[in-house]
């Protein structure tokens, strides 16, 4: 069995609609595909609809957390499956993380501006076609002028890595922690090790976490080495808690296939029995 438990379709970031993203999954041989855009369920239904027959989809969402116990904060991603969509604080809490994300793609749009670059807010919104919006969708306005020629240029220092980047508006961590217990889900930190992706914060918030009811660690990720993939199924063992591995597939916003890295049966039948909010569709 190929278990992918995180990917991203035109609901956020990704390039494939959801429709798309689960044919996709079958034809890379698939069997089980997490749908886990950021910060939203708007997938969910058409990603059901379109499910090929074969094909179990998790219902999922990858919240966008931060840490604010180091010298500075740290934002970090984590993963929430099988909670209620519709469960209050949790709904409310993502609809505000998602406002913030418009509100700080707007301003960077006028930082490009001042600048004399000419990208337009209603392109930005274009791309983003009703999902959540993020700085892939700037990079798409940046790689149409030819300014870059991949998302990954874009995010470099000289653009949206630094000079026209403004931070997010993200939830604090315990409090995500919380808000996805509270609506029946089951919390995975995503790509905890990731260093080529700038600060990763240390393992004693890790411990902290499991404490609080943190469910498993992403060990399995194209953006670990083997060594820290390694130590994150290290420290899973010890603290007792679940790994998974998964793509972080985004389309053509990012090199990495489908099914790049996959997580075991186990550790998914293990996932499925403690969620409470909602069930795997097929």
């Amino acid at each position: 069995m190929r278990i992918d438990l995180h990917a991203h379709s035109t609901a956020s970031d990704g390039t494939s609609t959801p429709a798309e993203l689960v044919g996709e999954a079958a034809a890379a041989g698939l069997d089980v595909l997490a749908v886990t855009d950021h910060d939203t369920t708007r997938g969910w239904a058409e990603a059901f609809a379109a499910r090929p027959a074969g094909l179990s989809i998790v219902p999922g969402a990858e919240l966008s957390l931060r840490w604010h116990g180091g010298a500075r904060p740290i934002g970090l991603h984590m993963l929430a499956y099988l909670f209620d969509p519709a469960e209050p604080e949790l709904a409310g809490a993502l609809a505000r993380v998602r406002t913030a994300r418009e509100t700080r793609a707007e301003r960077m749009v006028d930082l490009l501006s001042a600048d004399g670059i000419d990208i337009t807010w209603d392109e930005v919104l274009e791309y983003a076609g009703g999902g959540t919006v993020g700085r892939p969708h700037l990079a798409q306005a940046l790689m149409r002028r030819g300014l870059v020629d991949t998302v990954t240029e874009a995010f470099a220092p000289e653009w949206l890595g630094a000079r026209y980047r403004i931070p997010k508006d993200d939830i604090d961590v315990f409090e995500g922690l919380r808000l996805i217990l509270g609506a029946g889900g089951v919390p995975m930190f995503a790509h905890p090790r990731a260093s080529v992706r700038g600060p990763i914060v240390p393992d004693s918030l890790i411990v902290e976490l499991a404490a609080a009811g943190l469910f498993g660690l992403e060990a399995d990720h194209t953006d670990h080495s083997p060594q820290e993939q390694a130590e994150m199924h290290a420290m899973a063992g010890r603290l007792g808690l679940v790994t998974t591995g998964s793509s972080d597939y985004h389309g053509t916003n990012k090199t990495v296939r489908l099914g790049a890295r996959t997580t075991a049966p186990e550790a998914l039948e293990r996932i499925v029995a403690a969620g409470r909010g909602s069930g795997v569709v097929g």
